[in-house]
């Protein structure tokens, strides 16, 4: 059975935000790499990667979120994560994987969109 990876874009509250779906893997993990890219491109430097439907995330995954993070950054823009305990059938894979590797902290992790694009809003503790 073949796995569809997918991407959408949409913009809410002044924030761009991407849903991404399937595995973010060594072979897809280019394709958010160029979204990033291009929604920042575009002009967006508030970003919300909403990652609840990704089902496996790999080390070239990672690599994509921590440049993301990097490129937001470097622009004085804001990057945030939607990492819910639960999702994607049978739970967050990508928040285990950051967890596990150490490097959850670096991200403001959101539990849904409408907290993402809220500045209101205080983040997930670590």
């Amino acid at each position: 059975m073949a796995v569809t990876f997918k991407v959408t874009g949409v913009e809410q509250d002044g924030w761009a935000v991407l849903r991404v779906g399937g595995e973010l893997d060594l072979m897809t993990s280019p394709v958010l790499r160029q979204r990033v890219h291009d929604v920042v491109a575009e002009g967006h430097h508030s970003l919300v990667l909403d990652l609840s439907g990704v089902f496996f995330c790999d080390s070239s995954g990672v690599g994509v979120l921590i440049a993301a993070r990097r490129l937001i950054r470097s622009c004085q823009g804001r990057l945030r994560l939607i990492l819910p305990d639960r999702g994607a059938e049978d739970g967050s894979h990508v928040n285990r994987v950051l967890g596990a590797l150490g490097v959850r902290r670096l991200f403001d992790v959101r539990p849904d969109v409408e907290s993402a694009v809220t500045d209101g809003a205080d983040p997930l503790s670590a």
